[in-house]
């Protein structure tokens, strides 16, 4: 029982950007405004620089595809032992789905199958088929995802550490809120495979992250999960 607690305690610890090692405190405050940064006991470097930063500079980190940033937003800034974790990760799920409900939609108009002419039951169908094509081919992505995962670990997932991949490609995945750019502007079809392009080179980096596994074994699993839910759309248009 003990080492269980003890395991807990050291998952709610926070990490080092620069190495990842485990920390007791961030920081110390001795007033409102008047903090001293802590350095890690390993790598002997300041342990979370990010937190005298603004929100602008972390972003940049984070499309600049920085670990340190990355580390910074998983395990420091998201307090997945300490708030309402399964409440942020429902959150997260309505919100990725919502975006690529709405990724599938600009794609149908794209290619003429959505427009003002159509009738309401052609309305409901296309709907109908956008909500079916989401759910089925982010279930195959994220199942294909985390057998990948398992085989690059070698080990067994748990369903604490699901929930940490799963958080980790959700927050990851929030480049698809450029997605709400063509409500204003026009934009060809190739602009919304960029920003697929993004959201699974920031997949890789949180993966990476969370995981503490190689760069090239993320990539793959990351490109085998994507791959899978790609033959999967296409098949269901046939």
């Amino acid at each position: 029982m003990q080492t269980g607690r003890a395991r807990e305690t050291k998952k709610m610890e926070p990490r080092c950007v620069e190495c990842g090692f485990p920390i007791k405190t961030l920081f110390v405050q001795y007033s409102p405004g008047n903090i001293r940064l802590m350095r890690c006991e390993n790598c002997k470097a300041v342990a979370d620089e990010y937190i005298e930063c603004e929100f602008m500079i972390i972003s940049i980190d984070l499309i600049l595809h920085k670990t340190k940033a990355y580390r910074h937003l998983l395990f420091n800034v998201i307090k997945q032992h300490t708030v309402n974790f399964e409440g942020s990760l429902w959150k997260s799920i309505f919100a990725f789905l919502l975006l690529d409900a709405y990724r599938s939609l600009l794609l149908k108009r794209n290619e003429g199958e959505w427009g003002s002419s159509m009738s309401f039951s052609s309305i409901v169908w296309t709907f109908q088929e956008i909500i079916v094509d989401v759910f089925v081919g982010n279930f195959v992505f994220l199942c294909i995802l985390l057998l990948s995962m398992r085989l690059v670990l070698n080990s067994t997932i748990q369903i604490s550490r699901c929930k940490d991949i799963m958080l980790a490609v959700l927050v990851s995945s929030y480049f698809k809120i450029f997605l709400i750019a063509t409500m204003v502007w026009e934009f060809p079809s190739s602009v919304i495979f960029i920003i697929d392009l993004f959201v699974l080179s920031f997949n890789t980096v949180a993966l990476k992250v969370i995981t503490d596994s190689t760069m090239n074994r993320c990539i793959a699993a990351c490109f085998c999960a994507q791959a899978a839910k790609l033959l999967v759309s296409q098949n269901r248009k046939y």
